[in-house]
């Protein structure tokens, strides 16, 4: 069996392609990196570490990979045999791929009527429909119907910590031992692929909320709080007693905020939630707090991780204030990282609009919404910055 994959990154190797290779799928990768294109095709395998004190080592073979900025036409081909096809790109370049996959896809039909499933295994919501809706625009209406008969976009939650990493061999990669693959169940078309490691649910929604309003919520704690107090990496800011106690309290709300919405069993969630916390404690996974906080206005999205769980949290308390995740809004408010792009575009925006304009555009809250009071209380008066300190 072939699994297409593009992204030969580290959550490309380290998770996605691990996995497929363990469920007997020869993976061929696609990138535009032509150092790690050349690595796999002279090697055709490589190796995975777990970042645990007893640390495992894992190889992958039966690999090979395409350089699709030079030879296009190879992942045609690739595509028009595929019996898979996965994606760790990065939320922002799945509209980059989408022309060539659509190329693909549609030289495939020419040959091959076999079913043929689109996974996009990206850290946000509903990731297979927006390719989907990316591939379709470059499509006739005609060759649209066909597609709907032929490929199916399941939507996935993926979570594993993989974390930025230079190693001497290029294409080996360590990962948290600690992994979740969900993959929606109708969505596919023909047979559902037996996959290592996935999970299949017949609703995603309560897991990919639950996934991004916990992890990625977390994560986002000692990102923006850490800058905020002078730490450098993710480890040093969750050894912080502030930063422990603005963590519990943000995950305590959106897990509320998930428990009322979808029913979870309460207990079962704080494991899950303290099982978080342990996680970014892993001395082995620590991550620079710059590459964690990255892209923060994407992250102060109307559907992402800070601002969608704070309102739902409000809507199903009654309109009780959610301190811990507006202190953390504040913080991203705040974080002025020079040498990210977006940081420097969210500075500018809330120097020339106020911080009531900026939540306005980017996290869709009107400036009569109760939660635009309490951001503002923690930033402080007028939209002033107000630092974070320790106690």
């Amino acid at each position: 069996m072939l699994a297409v994959h593009f992204g030969a990154g580290n959550i490309g190797r380290g998770f996605i392609g691990l996995l497929l290779n363990q469920s007997n799928y020869q993976v061929t990768f696609i990138d535009i990196n032509a150092r790690l294109v050349e690595a796999i095709n002279n090697r055709h395998q490589y190796n995975v570490r777990l970042a645990a004190r007893e640390s495992e080592t894992m190889t992958v073979k039966n690999i090979s990979a395409i350089n699709s900025a030079t030879d296009p036409e190879k992942v045609t081909a690739a595509i028009g045999k595929a019996d898979l096809i996965t994606t760790a790109v990065g939320p922002n370049t799945l509209s980059v791929i989408s022309k060539l996959i659509a190329k693909g896809l549609s030289e495939r039909i020419k040959t091959n009527k076999k079913p043929l499933n689109i996974i996009a295994c990206e850290n946000m919501k509903r990731g297979s429909t927006l390719l989907k809706e990316k591939i379709y625009s470059h499509i006739t209406k005609a060759e649209q119907e066909i597609f709907d008969e032929l490929y199916g976009f399941p939507n996935a939650a993926v979570d594993r910590i993989v974390p930025n990493q230079e190693n001497a061999d290029p294409l080996e990669v360590y990962v948290e031992p600690y992994f979740e693959w969900i993959v929606e169940e109708p969505a596919f078309k023909g047979e559902v692929p037996v996959i290592t490691g996935v999970t299949y649910v017949q609703d995603l929604n309560p897991y990919i909320e639950r996934k991004l309003f916990t992890v990625n919520t977390g994560h986002a704690v000692p990102a923006y709080v850490g800058y905020q107090m002078g730490y450098t990496t993710i480890i040093e800011a969750m050894r912080d007693q502030k930063v422990q106690e603005i963590i519990s309290g943000a995950l305590a709300e959106s897990g509320e905020a998930i428990i009322k919405t979808y029913n979870f069993e309460r207990e079962e969630y704080q494991k899950y939630i303290n099982k978080i916390i342990v996680r970014f404690m892993n001395p082995h996974i620590s991550d620079n707090i710059t590459r964690v906080a990255r892209d923060p206005i994407r992250k102060l999205g109307a559907h992402d991780r800070l601002i969608r769980p704070a309102s739902m949290y409000m809507k199903v308390t009654g309109g009780k204030v959610p301190i811990y995740l507006a202190k953390t809004i504040a913080a991203v408010l705040n974080y002025d990282f020079d040498q990210d792009k977006e940081a420097v575009e969210l500075q500018k925006m809330i120097a020339e609009k106020g911080i009531e304009k900026t939540l306005e555009k980017i996290a869709q809250l009107d400036k009569t919404h109760p939660l635009v009071e309490v951001i503002l209380k923690e930033v402080g008066i007028k939209g002033k910055s107000v630092p974070l300190k320790t106690n």
